[in-house]
């Protein structure tokens, strides 16, 4: 299977490079690998073109925000299976890409999703939390689960029929994707009990308290817009469950 990764960037030349890097070093042939840059003037475009053909396809030009730009390089992508890696993370391992495609043809998947570390913004070495992701039962976004985005790999048919990012949840729009794709749509996932990703640490949606609560204006807001109903205690466990990431 042809897989597509995409990486969308604004102004990251500090932290481009180790992205593609850890693209084109994957060891699975089959990788159309697409660069979406929102009009970059830190010489992030110069470190994407330095690499010629090992990366498929470049766009830059502005957009309207990061959301917008991940369903521009969904549209352009012609693999079978898509990925999302943003400029500030990188894969974990060499064979990545591979065992995901091994874990998908395993059974009749149409995704898979994995670990994740939150490494230090400086040195990526210090990892500073852990998600470990566990296996999906049904009804789990109930009590507040979902796996890493990054970590998300899924079927290029699933974006076809089930649409792509909504643009007006904010940060909260690839819960919105997983929670329609995974809870409301059913399709089956796979699960890779490893760290797939490096991720570095400074998230805005967690940052302050007034975002935190923004975040979880839009993760009911994501829950309202796919007529669904949380439990009471649904959108706090969500932030709570990330406690066990830091021991």
């Amino acid at each position: 299977m042809k897989v597509s990764i995409l990486t969308v960037v604004f102004n990251g030349v500090q932290t481009i490079r180790q992205c593609i890097d850890s693209v084109k070093d994957q060891d699975y042939p089959l990788i159309e690998y697409i660069v979406i840059d929102g009009n970059s003037k830190d010489g992030t475009q110069a470190v994407v073109q330095s690499y010629g053909d090992q990366v498929t396809r470049f766009i830059s030009e502005p957009d309207a925000g990061i959301y917008d730009a991940m369903n521009k390089g969904i549209q352009l992508a012609t693999g079978d299976i898509i990925g999302i890696l943003n400029a500030d993370d990188f894969y974990a391992s060499r064979t990545v890409i591979s065992e995901m495609v091994a874990a998908i043809s395993a059974g009749d998947f149409q995704g898979c999703y994995g670990d994740l570390e939150y490494v230090d913004s400086v040195d990526e070495t210090v990892v500073k939390r852990k998600w470990i992701s566990g296996d999906y039962q049904k009804g789990a976004f109930l009590n507040g689960w979902m796996p890493p985005h990054p970590t998300f790999f899924v079927k290029k048919e699933v974006y076809e029929h089930f649409g792509k990012f909504r643009l007006d949840l904010g940060s909260a729009a690839d819960y919105e994707l997983m929670l329609r794709f995974i809870h409301k749509e059913g399709i089956k996932v796979a699960y890779l009990p490893k760290v797939l990703v490096k991720m570095r640490i400074g998230g805005v949606s967690n940052s302050t308290l007034r975002n935190r609560i923004a975040a979880n204006r839009n993760d009911l807001k994501a829950w309202k817009t796919n007529n669904l109903t949380p439990r009471f205690y649904t959108l706090w466990l969500k932030p709570l469950r990330k406690i066990v990431q830091f021991i």
